[in-house]
């Protein structure tokens, strides 16, 4: 907008608008010369002398001096540059300096380019095939360049139009490789056709297609060229000679099209000249005369003589028709019968005896368009002056309008019928003889002459054929015979039963199904006729009362419901009656089966299962059993079982169903456990169901009895010498985890060591130690009791021993010295000696049948264990909390005991209680 508006005034002396022309042939490589821009502005200094000087030098100088007058004399210098880079700018290369155009790397196609230009024009004589014209021609194909010249101070705004020029680059080319051209065998000489399809060439003018020829004109064609105003040639096939289609009905040639160039590219295709027929042939008969002969005995429908003419042409032209000529007699005609169409002579009715006995017949041959041919057919007739045997029947069986009637049960050699051959003639040999196929024979019946037999040979089937067609045939010496034809037709009767298509019918369907449910449809074969093959279908006596078939269709159903689990397979027969008489039957036998349904969901033996399981089981140990069903069949009542809770301590075999704990049990710390047990089977959608477990652990003696008083082995008790016999001085208190007999704990002194050792003794169930006699002055001291703590567990018992320190003395004087003596290791002997305690015998095996009264026995127990430990606990809570409040702080502590007295313990600080 700058350049063309701004500065306008500015430089309007300098600018103008210029168009240069240049020519060049399509194809060329690159960097070829078009033309300078700056030379043909005549963008060059105006100094005559510089000029003169120039012009007389050499080419040499005259370079020189171009680049010396765009260098040095163009201040600033010449700038040459494309407005816009369009399709013109994709072919040529300009020199921003010099001006100078130059083809590019990407080659000119100038079909490519224009493809409807016409014929390149332009002068010739410039250096590389370009030169230069005033204006292009109205036929060029032109490239467009827009052409700035810079700076302002010489601008120009030149439009640059290139012409391409056509070489000869392209070959002629048929469109279809096969040319067709048809003409009529009548066609005159000199007829022109034009040939459809002509060559094509994009070169264009005198490279384009110019001439056509034919590689063989077969002497009877030629060719010619014909151009229309725009310059397309046609090629026209000109006929030179006679053509005969019947001689040769198509020639075959090869039409060859060539261009103008230089040296010419050609291009050919098959040229087929097909020969049309024209109706220019008639009918000829190749003989002008047949000579035929007929005997008067002849049958009508004879073929009596056959006439064929022939017509060289085609098709219609072809056609032919027969017909009798004017001059045949009407009797003729008659008598003898011509097909039009086939030429075929026939006689056409008997031959009397007052019959010509020779017929000229004139046959023409006509064809369409054409005068008809002739032949003419001699027919003699041959009279017969004998008379022919004649056959008289007499018919056994039952005969109804020349059709005799047989059951198809008759036996063999069932007579049908008497025949009876006479001779007119009186002196002739007459024989007889069946022909045709069948189960007859005809036999000459004994002692009578010229008299025959006609019975069956064979058994008859009406089902294997109903008809039979037989001829009695009797001829005499001469050769002369006489037919007689019998129709016998057989009469069906009930001796075929049913046949049931399948005699085992096998049928499926799914259970749970329709009421009413089609099955199958029964089909029964029947080969006898009418109501003998009228089939009635029946249940046999061993068929459900549920299933029904209708007697006319066949169509087995059901009318329950069918429970596969039930009842899995049905086999029952069905009969299929004919209705003749008497009646025939025969008997298929029907097979269902029903097929499972997911209809049925898993189901356990026992809603709730216990199982009894000793503590410490180990891992993965078989617990029981759980029992499931499933009464579908197949995947149906495949079951897998799972547990629902506690599944991180138990786990259950899907294939046997057993029970198995992954870790140990251990009923102190867990006495019962509660599981739910899912099965679900394999159908679809699946079922499932639940069942409740219950796990009850049996305590085995895995835990001794516990001492929980005495507290140590270092404690003692001041036992006043004044405490009569039979009061409890102290008691030993223990408690056992385990439950039952495991748990009933047994107490007895098994060592002592002191003054006079057996003054006390301790209660074996009640742990109380009591005084047992008077105590003396040389009685006073230090009593140490082993007391042993054991329980009635099986088959082992388990105990504990504790250590029982009593001081008889009136005071505690020196209590360090106690002390000391409790420090010493006792010299005590051990008694063993159990305790005597009266308890049922325990060691019973618990039988299956005793579950429950042995769970509520087992109840009652932990019950009365979590009772009695609930209530040491808080008796120790109270005693330690009575400490406070003891008259003597310092050394004695009362201690309640079952006899209900008070006794002081010298017990400062607790200690662990081990066992013996």
């Amino acid at each position: 907008f700058f350049l063309f508006v701004g500065p306008f005034n500015c430089f309007a002396s300098y600018s103008r608008a210029t168009e240069l022309f240049y020519s060049l042939n399509e194809g060329l490589p690159a960097g070829v010369l078009i033309g300078s821009l700056a030379e043909d502005l005549q963008l060059v200094p105006q100094a005559a002398s510089a000029e003169a000087a120039v012009a007389a030098g050499s080419e040499e100088d005259q370079q020189l001096h171009q680049q010396h007058h765009h260098e040095e004399e163009w201040d600033p210098p010449l700038s040459f540059s494309l407005a816009s880079q369009g399709l013109g700018g994709q072919y040529v290369t300009l020199d921003n300096r010099s001006g100078e155009l130059h083809t590019s790397e990407l080659e000119i196609d100038r079909e490519a380019l224009c493809l409807e230009g016409g014929g390149g024009g332009g002068g010739g004589g410039g250096r590389n095939g370009i030169s230069i014209s005033s204006s292009p021609s109205s036929e060029s194909c032109v490239l467009l360049l827009d052409v700035l010249v810079l700076p302002q101070e010489y601008f120009r705004f030149v439009k640059v139009k290139i012409a391409i020029r056509d070489i000869n680059d392209n070959a002629p080319q048929f469109p279809v490789s096969q040319i067709a051209v048809s003409v009529p065998e009548n066609a005159p000489v000199n007829t022109r056709l034009a040939i459809e399809h002509p060559a094509l060439d994009p070169d264009v003018g005198i490279n384009g297609v110019q001439t056509y020829r034919l590689l063989d004109y077969h002497g009877v064609f030629t060719l010619d060229v014909e151009e229309n105003e725009n310059g397309e040639r046609t090629p026209y096939l000109i006929v030179m000679g006679a053509l005969d289609r019947e001689t040769q009905d198509q020639y075959v040639t090869i039409i060859i099209a060539e261009d103008g160039g230089s040296p010419p590219l050609m291009g050919s295709a098959t040229l087929t000249i097909g020969i049309s027929d024209i109706n220019d042939n008639c009918p000829l008969f190749t003989d002008s005369q047949i000579n035929v002969t007929v005997y008067g005995n002849a049958t009508v429908g004879t073929p009596v003589a056959g006439v064929q003419a022939v017509d060289r042409d085609l098709g219609a032209n072809a056609l032919i028709t027969y017909s009798y000529s004017q001059k045949v007699p009407q009797v003729s005609k008659d008598l003898f019968h011509l097909d039009e169409i086939t030429g075929v002579i026939k006689l056409f009715k008997k031959i009397g005896g007052n019959v010509l006995r020779l017929h000229k017949l004139t046959i023409l041959a006509n064809g369409p368009g054409c005068i008809p041919a002739v032949i003419t057919v001699m027919v003699t007739i041959i009279k017969v002056v004998f008379r022919p045997p004649e056959i008289v029947p007499r018919y056994i069986a039952n005969e109804v309008e020349g059709v005799v009637y047989l059951k198809e049960l008759e036996p063999i050699n069932t007579p049908v019928a008497f025949f009876t051959i006479r001779d007119p003639e009186d002196k002739y040999k007459v024989n007889c003889y069946l022909d045709g196929d069948g189960p007859f024979k005809l036999s000459p019946y004994q002692p009578y002459n010229n008299e025959y037999l006609l019975e069956t040979a064979k058994s008859l089937d009406y089902e294997t054929q109903q008809l039979y067609e037989i001829t009695v045939v009797a001829w005499n010496s001469e050769g002369f015979h006489v037919k007689k034809m019998i129709k016998i037709q057989i009469l069906d009767e009930n001796d075929n039963a049913p046949v049931f298509t399948q005699p085992l019918i096998e049928l499926s369907i799914e259970e749970n199904n329709a009421p009413n449910a089609f099955l199958t449809k029964l089909h029964a074969i029947d080969a006898d006729s009418g109501e003998r093959g009228q089939v009635s279908y029946f249940l046999g006596p061993d068929a459900p009362s549920y299933f029904l078939l209708d007697k006319i269709t066949g169509i087995l159903t059901v009318s329950t419901q069918l429970d596969r689990e039930e009842k899995e397979k049905y086999r029952y027969t069905v009969k299929a009656v004919d209705s003749g008489i008497p009646p025939r039957e025969s008997i298929a036998t029907v097979a269902i089966t029903v097929l499972d349904k997911n209809d049925n969901s898993p189901r356990f033996i026992n809603k709730d299962f216990s199982f009894f399981v000793p503590e410490n089981f180990p891992g993965f140990g078989e617990i029981g059993v759980i029992s499931v069903t499933d009464a579908d069949a197949g995947r149906n009542g495949w079951v897998a079982l799972s547990v629902m809770n506690q599944s991180d301590i138990f786990v259950i075999d899907t294939g046997k169903g057993m029970l198995r704990a992954k870790v140990s049990l251990d009923r102190e710390q867990q006495s019962s456990y509660i599981l739910w047990v899912e099965a679900v089977d394999g159908g679809e959608p699946a079922l499932s169901s639940t069942a409740k477990i219950t796990i009850l652990l049996l305590d085995i003696n895995d835990n001794p009895p516990l001492v929980l008083f005495p507290q140590s082995n270092m404690s003692y008790l001041l036992v006043l010498p004044s405490t009569l016999p039979g009061s409890p001085v102290t008691e030993v208190y223990a408690v056992d985890k385990d439950t039952g007999m495991n748990a009933v704990i047994a107490y007895s002194i098994i060592g002592r060591r002191g003054p006079r050792p057996e003054s006390f003794r301790i209660d074996p169930k009640t742990g109380n130690i009591t005084l047992e006699e008077t105590l003396m002055q040389n009685d006073y001291g230090l009593y140490r009791l082993l007391v042993k703590v054991s329980d009635h567990g099986y088959p082992e018992p388990l105990h504990s021993t504790v250590m029982v320190n009593l001081f008889v003395n009136d005071t505690v004087s020196n209590e360090s010295y106690i002390e000391s003596l409790l420090r010493k290791e006792p010299e005590i002997s051990i008694e063993e000696k159990e305790p005597q305690i009266a308890i049922e015998p325990t060691h019973r095996k618990v039988e299956s049948a005793s579950c429950v009264p042995t769970l509520v026995a087992l109840s009652v127990i932990s019950l009365g264990s979590i009772t009695l430990v609930t209530g040491m606990g808080i008796y120790i809570c109270l005693r330690k909390g009575k400490k406070h409040h003891q008259e003597n702080d310092n050394l004695e502590v009362q201690i309640p005991l079952k006899g209900k007295l008070d006794l002081h313990m010298i017990e400062r600080k607790p200690m662990e209680i081990s066992n013996i």
